[in-house]
């Protein structure tokens, strides 16, 4: 049962919520709601769900994959500044809207009567400007694409407030995270094409690694440590949003209590297993920001990190006799960091040395399968998405010894997938 809030409790006893996630995660995101108890429904861009304000606290303490998680708080017909206007006024906007701080609107339309953004964003604020808190800051923003950039500066208590109108039908959420999801706090120290966090969880929960059992780790291109780091929270079944604040701690109906009570049960579940979790690289420095990172994240000890070339470090793996080992990573694609012809080396010399370790499995993400044929490992796409807006996949082999397959090519779109 919740805990007693010495604020208001909110009218609204379920919500309509929805994940948004990056394209192509949209599963995994679902899988991750399945293991908190609930039952979502996949969309394009994210994983819609039922609930309360538990619900909500828990989806943004626990998500792992998701970009943010907002509150649907109508959805209706609009083909008229009137009829948009009348309709979001029945919205139940004082329960979303912080004490202090200031609200932005961001607005996207698609083939509607309503196309001109700007104009929907005012109508929209000046329906919240009658009935927001006195002083508080209104603004019109635009709503990036994958929902891919920061909105808030640490502290502002910026209400960010969705509006998508599409076909004339208009969807009006609430954010609830403040900071995107990826932003766990730890990573202060970056490298070149930094691996966001969110990206590298997916990778870890699709590939089938599995830390609780002890499973080896590897990742020899680390950069700043995100996937090692990643792969030991998950592993100690630490909460990705332990540590940082959300924006639904500014809402008139938060409830202090019971979010206590949700923060205190996270903490206690946090286990100690045996990890053997790897990160490195040849970049000295990078390897310190990632002890940095490790550390302030909290796993520190439990992932051991080297200056180590490419194959220095699949030479110090030792053969898996029981279970398997996952070598993980996300090398240069050829458009960011390096030019492709350039890289086939690289990859060549990470398929060759992994054919020498018995036991061993690979996930890698790319955006070049000419560049991923190189390692001439039977290689399977689980889940394509974009990174940094370069379309990738993550490649995982099939089990060292088994019978090749052919090399995965690019399909319509720039995806990967099965020749």
């Amino acid at each position: 049962m919740p805990l007693a809030s010495s604020r208001p409790a909110s009218p609204l006893s379920r919500f309509q919520i929805f994940a948004p996630t990056a394209p192509g995660l949209e599963s995994i995101a679902a899988g991750e709601l399945k293991s908190l108890g609930v039952r979502g429904r996949q969309e394009i861009g994210g994983v819609a769900f039922e609930g309360d304000l538990d619900r909500i606290y828990q989806a943004n303490l626990w998500l792992r994959t998701a970009s943010r998680v907002v509150v649907r708080l109508g959805q209706f017909h609009a083909s008229t500044f009137y009829e948009l206007e009348r309709r979001s006024k029945k919205l139940p906007w004082p329960e979303f809207l912080p004490e202090k701080g200031s609200v932005e609107v961001r607005v996207t339309c698609r083939k509607s009567k309503l196309y001109h953004s700007d104009a929907v964003a005012e109508r929209v604020l000046s329906v919240i400007a009658g009935v927001a808190p006195s002083g508080t800051e209104m603004k019109v923003g635009i709503l990036p694409d994958e929902e891919q950039e920061e909105y808030q500066e640490k502290g502002s208590f910026r209400q960010l407030v969705i509006v998508r109108i599409v076909h004339d039908e208009c969807e009006i959420s609430a954010d609830s995270s403040g900071d995107l999801l990826h932003r766990r706090g730890y990573r202060k120290e970056v490298g070149k094409a930094p691996l966001r966090e969110t990206l590298a969880a997916a990778m870890l929960l699709a590939s089938g690694w599995d830390g609780r059992r002890g499973e080896p780790l590897l990742d020899p291109m680390c950069g700043s440590g995100t996937i090692p780091i990643e792969a030991a929270l998950i592993a100690r079944g630490i909460a990705p949003g332990l540590e940082r604040d959300f924006q639904f701690m500014h809402w008139p109906s938060f409830n202090r209590g019971l979010w206590n009570e949700i923060i205190e049960k996270a903490r206690a579940s946090v286990t100690n297993p045996t990890l053997d979790i790897v990160g490195g690289d040849r970049d000295a420095g990078a390897i310190r920001a990632a002890m940095h990172n490790a550390e302030r994240a909290g796993v520190g000890g439990d992932v051991r990190f080297s200056s180590e070339s490419l194959s220095g470090s699949i030479a110090k793996l030792e053969d898996v006799a029981n279970g398997e080992g996952w070598i993980l990573t996300n090398p240069p694609y050829g458009v960011r960091v390096g030019e492709s012809e350039d890289l086939r080396d690289l990859y060549a010399t990470l398929g060759n040395a992994l054919k020498t370790k018995r036991g061993w499995r690979i996930g890698i993400l790319t955006s070049d399968a000419v560049l991923a044929a190189q390692m001439r490992l039977s290689l399977r796409p689980r889940f394509s998405t974009s990174n940094g807006g370069i379309p990738v996949s993550l490649l995982a082999s099939e089990k060292v010894g088994w019978p090749e397959l052919r090399p995965p090519k690019l399909v319509v779109g720039g995806s990967l997938g099965e020749s």
